[in-house]
């Protein structure tokens, strides 16, 4: 072989070495770039994962937070003492929720049996103001406003003496007015309501007192309790007289739990037939002046003990509870109430009270 043809071989050689040098490489970046190619791949698709499962565990945190929202107003909701109630809600014109776990149907039994028993404690409750018409029922009525029905029982007979008629009442001379009711207080503020009303009675009903609560409402000094007064015992239409006995006693026998007088005349009014309206109103006040008092009620003495969820506030002793009863003219006027000890049992206390044993 000559030496020309050595070394075109030789060159041969060597560039397919080259050849195969530069394959081997393009072949192992291929691999490299393919393999970190692969891991980026897979650690985007590790990191998509991950920031799936935060989101996914942040949704399901706000779920959860959102679905305890109802267990934790569910709590507020429940108040310990039946007075509470929430703020907005609309006047009760049925028994829905009465306080306690005492049934709707409970609760209307219990309350018609404490007016029934009632109605036997005091079968001649009346309205303690004394009157002959409907105009001097208003007229005390208005007056009875921050003070007791003993002194306007005291003050009106000269005031009707010398002003028998609207006509002459709405004519008066207003310090003339006041001085005949300065004994019954707010003098001056009781004076202009009840010139007012009365000309208004000349002026928009021809002297005659209006027989339907529209129309009484209207006239100065006369809201809604005063109206049903009026209403329920110059007309014998059913009305409830809210006042602040009546208000004390249904709270305190859980009737209801509402506070505004207008709330509480619906929620009574759907435990107890219409008719029962007046009678109940006379039963409650007389009680609460009687026996319930607002401090010290005569627990052991009172004859709807065993109904009352609210025994033991006041004197349970039966000694102790009679010398709280206010009696008037050695005993309660105008009804056949039996002594306290009739209503006890033969250990000389109440029946248990309502719940208790």
């Amino acid at each position: 072989m000559t030496r020309a043809a050595s070394a075109k071989k030789a060159a041969s050689a060597k560039k397919a070495a080259s050849t195969r040098q530069t394959a081997s490489a393009k072949e192992t970046a291929s691999v490299k770039g393919t393999a970190s190619a692969k891991k980026a791949a897979s650690a985007k698709k590790a990191a998509s994962k991950t920031s799936a499962a935060q989101k996914a565990s942040k949704k399901a945190s706000k779920g959860a937070a959102v679905k305890k929202a109802p267990a934790a107003k569910k709590v507020a909701v429940a108040p310990k003492k039946a007075t509470a109630r929430l703020k907005g809600t609309a006047p009760a014109k049925a028994v829905v929720h009465p306080p306690g776990d005492e049934s709707p149907t409970a609760l209307v039994r219990r309350a018609r049996r404490i007016n029934r028993e009632l109605a036997e404690v005091f079968p001649y409750a009346h309205p303690e103001l004394d009157f002959e018409n409907p105009f001097q029922l208003v007229v005390a009525t208005v007056l009875s406003a921050q003070t007791t029905d003993l002194r306007v029982n005291q003050t009106t007979p000269a005031l009707f003496a010398t002003y028998p008629t609207p006509e002459d009442l709405a004519a008066a001379n207003p310090e003339e007015v006041e001085e005949i009711l300065r004994p019954c207080g707010f003098f001056r503020a009781k004076t202009k309501s009840v010139i007012g009303l009365s000309k208004a009675l000349v002026e928009d009903f021809g002297g005659e007192v209006p027989g339907r609560l529209e129309d009484l409402v209207k006239l100065p000094g006369v809201g809604r309790k005063t109206a049903f007064v009026v209403l329920g015992n110059a007309f014998g239409r059913p009305g409830i007289t809210v006042d602040t006995h009546f208000q004390r006693l249904v709270r305190r026998w859980r009737w209801t739990g509402e506070t505004d007088p207008d709330k509480i005349e619906a929620a009574i009014g759907a435990l107890f037939p219409k008719s029962d309206w007046t009678d109940l109103s006379h039963h409650v006040i007389w009680h609460g002046r009687r026996i319930c008092h607002a401090r010290k009620p005569a627990c052991g003495a009172c004859p709807i003990a065993p109904l009352c969820p609210a025994y033991g506030e006041g004197e349970t002793d039966p000694e102790k509870a009679k010398k709280l009863l206010k009696y008037e003219k050695g005993g309660f006027p105008g009804q056949r109430l039996k002594p306290p000890q009739a209503y006890l049992d033969a250990g000389g206390t109440p029946a248990p009270p309502l719940g208790a044993g």
